[in-house]
This record gives structure tokens, C-alpha cells and sequence, in this order.
């Protein structure tokens, strides 16, 4: 039986919402098959107060390496990378594997305000990884800080910031406006000829964790079978805005994007 395979280079998030987690649960709902590299263990909580443990440089290399190796890859996706040495370690594997359907979702902060990239990491990622990216994924704080500006008030800002955060070298940005108040939740996605506006209904919940990264695998998913970009972004806001609109709630602060509800859920 063949299958298209997606790798994922990212943090893992411990309590299951977000992250290498998320990233899993969506490729296996896109039925892909689906491969994790950890960057490093994020496991906020009030009790050890330390939350964030990145993995030797040896371990992610290693991880990368067994799934190039033993199983290959179609497509794969960047998140939390955390560190300049991490990022500069995946971008060089990225290139000397010679993967063409990158996704690289640049996550600097997480729902629950933690920073997930050092300060000093950003210009390796705009200046080594981004230009291998066949579509980066910032929302509108990412888009802000990779390129020095103002976050966007209204979709007129997000269009003027898709084009300068195409000058990163990218083939696509795909700009997320989530947070864009008084606005449906409008994506904007631009090739450096067109832009398309993505809009869909913006629901409203704070059960929105693992959004961003669940939104990336589902377009890196539907790239190792094939899609291209623009269809795979279509296919990919459809399926997270779903996972939003049934979020799951533990009582316990920001819950999660829910999966499965494509698949369980009938509108």
C-alpha cells in the first residue's frame, strides 16, 4: 500500500492540544502518514513552573534523519523550532534532503503567552529557512515581527504585509488574520502575482489551541497528495474552522481545536 508520507519538525506540547500532537492527529484525518522530529517538550504548568525543554541538537538530528531514512517524506512542516541552532540544524538537513513542499509555520508565541522562539532566532529563520518554504504560515503577530511593522488593523494592512513578507523568499505566504477584530476570520494568500482572500465565519470561542499548527499540517498533508497550494489552503481552512467551531472545553482555561469533527460532526 503506498501513502504519502509528512514529516514534522516542531515542539511537542504536553497536554495534547497543539504542537507534534496536533500535527499527528490531522495527518492521520487527512490519511496521510505521519512522522515527528521534537524540537523540544513544552509542559507549562504551576506546580514545576519550568515549561519548556529543548532537545540536543544529536536528538533532532537523529529524529529527521531515521524518518528520511527509513520511511521518506512528501511534504514536511516547520513549528516551534525554538532556538538559532535548531533552526539553522533543520534548515541545512532540509536542503541536503531536497524537499520541495515545505511548510513553515514560524511560531513565536503560544495561546497561553509563552515564547516558543528566542528573540536572537528570527533572523536565522527569515534568512535560512524561509526561503526554502514553498508556503510560510505567520498570523498577524508572526507577520508583524518577521517583518519589523505594525500588526494589521483591516484586511488592506494584511494584503500590504503578504507582499513584504513575500520579499522573505518564500513561493507562497498564506497570512492568517484570526485575530483580526470586526472581521470575518479572513486569510490572505499571495503568490507574488495574486492575491486570494480566504474568508469562512469567525467563531467565537478561546478554544482555539493548536489552530495555527493543526491549519499548517493540514496544508502540508494535502501538498504530499498532491493539491496544489492554493487548493490545499482551502481544504485546510475548511477542516480547522470545523475543529474550532467544535472546540473541546476542560474547564481549565483555553481548550483545544477538536480534530476529529470534521469526520463526527454533520452541519
Amino acid at each position: 500500500m503506498s501513502i504519502p508520507k509528512v514529516l514534522s519538525i516542531a515542539g511537542s506540547a504536553a497536554q495534547g492540544s497543539a504542537g507534534i500532537q496536533a500535527d499527528l492527529k490531522t495527518f492521520e484525518e487527512f490519511d496521510v502518514y505521519g512522522m515527528s522530529a521534537v524540537t523540544a517538550i513544552v509542559a507549562n504548568n504551576s506546580t514545576t513552573k519550568q515549561g519548556i525543554f529543548t532537545q540536543p541538537l544529536e536528538a533532532v538530528e537523529a529524529q529527521i534523519h531515521a524518518s528520511l531514512e527509513h520511511v521518506g517524506v512528501d511534504a514536511l512542516k516547520t513549528g516551534m523550532l525554538f532556538t538559532e541552532e535548531i533552526i539553522d540544524l533543520t534548515a541545512r538537513l532540509i536542503k541536503e534532503a531536497n524537499v520541495s513542499n515545505v511548510v513553515v509555520d514560524p511560531v513565536m508565541i503560544g495561546k497561553m503567552g509563552s515564547q516558543l522562539l528566542k528573540d536572537e532566532a528570527i533572523a536565522a529563520l527569515v534568512e535560512k529557512l524561509i526561503p526554502q518554504a514553498a508556503i510560510i504560515t505567520p498570523n498577524l503577530q508572526e507577520g508583524a515581527r518577521l517583518v519589523n511593522s505594525p500588526v494589521p488593523e483591516n484586511p488592506d494592512d494584511m494584503k500590504m504585509m503578504a507582499r513584504d513578507l513575500y520579499q522573505l523568499g518564500a513561493s507562497y505566504v498564506l497570512l492568517k488574520g484570526g485575530a483580526l477584530e470586526g472581521h470575518p476570520a479572513v486569510d490572505i494568500l499571495y503568490d507574488g502575482t495574486s492575491i486570494t482572500e480566504l474568508e469562512s465565519e469567525r467563531v467565537q470561542t478561546i478554544h482555539t489551541s493548536g489552530a495555527g499548527c493543526t491549519y499548517s499540517a493540514a496544508i502540508a498533508a494535502e501538498l504530499a497528495k498532491g493539491s496544489s497550494v492554493e487548493d490545499a489552503v482551502r481544504r485546510a481552512k475548511s477542516f480547522v474552522t470545523t475543529a474550532i467551531r467544535y472546540a473541546l472545553s476542560f474547564d481549565r482555561g483555553i481548550g483545544s481545536t477538536f480534530h476529529a469533527a470534521h469526520r463526527l460532526k454533520k452541519d
